[in-house]
C-alpha cells in the first residue's frame, strides 16, 4: 500500500500521511504529484496511452507521472515514476523542474499538487520498457500533435502543462 505525505497550502509536509486514494484531505491540505515530460533532441516528446482499464481516463494520452511516495522528493518521485513506466532513466538528462499548479476537489478530499519537470535526451522508441499495467501504446509526437489531441479531448492535462511543450 502507497503511503504519501500531507502537504499544507505553502507545500510544506505536515507530519502527516494518508494511504494512497483514500481521499480524505481537509480544505488547505494537498498530496504531491509530479509529471514528468520527456522530449528528444528532435523536438519531439514521448507521450504514452493510458491502458483501458484505467478508472479515470482510460485510453487517453498523457506524459508520465504520479503521486510521490511519503519521504520521497520531487525530483526523485518524477525520475522514479518516468522509470517505472517507461524503462527511461533521465537522471543524467538535460532539463528539470518547471513549475508547479494545484487542483482542489472541494467535498472530495483530493487536493494535490502537481510539479511539472522535461528532460531532453537521445532515446528512441526501442529504448522503452513501458509498464503494462499502466500502458499499452506509446509515440513521439511534436507540441502540435500533442495539442491536437487535446482538442480532441484525449490527452490529459493539457491546459495545464502545455508550456511544457515549448522548447
Amino acid at each position: 500500500m502507497e503511503i504519501w505525505d500531507i502537504y499544507d497550502r505553502d507545500k510544506k509536509r505536515t507530519g502527516r500521511t494518508m494511504c494512497r486514494n483514500n481521499f480524505c484531505l481537509q480544505e488547505g491540505e494537498y498530496h504531491l504529484t509530479v509529471l514528468g515530460v520527456v522530449a528528444g533532441r528532435d523536438g519531439r516528446f514521448l507521450i504514452t496511452k493510458r491502458v483501458m482499464t484505467k478508472a479515470w481516463a482510460p485510453g487517453w494520452w498523457e506524459v508520465s507521472g504520479g503521486a510521490a511516495l511519503a519521504g520521497e522528493e520531487s525530483a526523485e518521485a518524477v525520475r522514479r515514476e518516468v522509470l517505472e513506466e517507461t524503462g527511461l532513466d533521465v537522471a543524467g538528462w538535460e532539463g528539470g523542474y518547471l513549475f508547479t499548479y494545484s487542483r482542489e476537489n472541494p467535498g472530495e478530499g483530493d487536493n494535490y499538487f502537481v510539479d511539472v519537470y522535461r528532460f531532453t535526451g537521445d532515446f528512441s522508441l526501442e529504448d522503452l520498457k513501458l509498464q503494462q499495467s499502466e500502458t499499452d501504446d506509446c509515440r513521439l509526437a511534436t507540441a502540435e500533435e500533442i495539442r491536437q489531441l487535446a482538442e480532441q479531448g484525449i490527452f490529459l492535462h493539457y491546459d495545464s502543462i502545455k508550456e511544457a511543450f515549448v522548447l
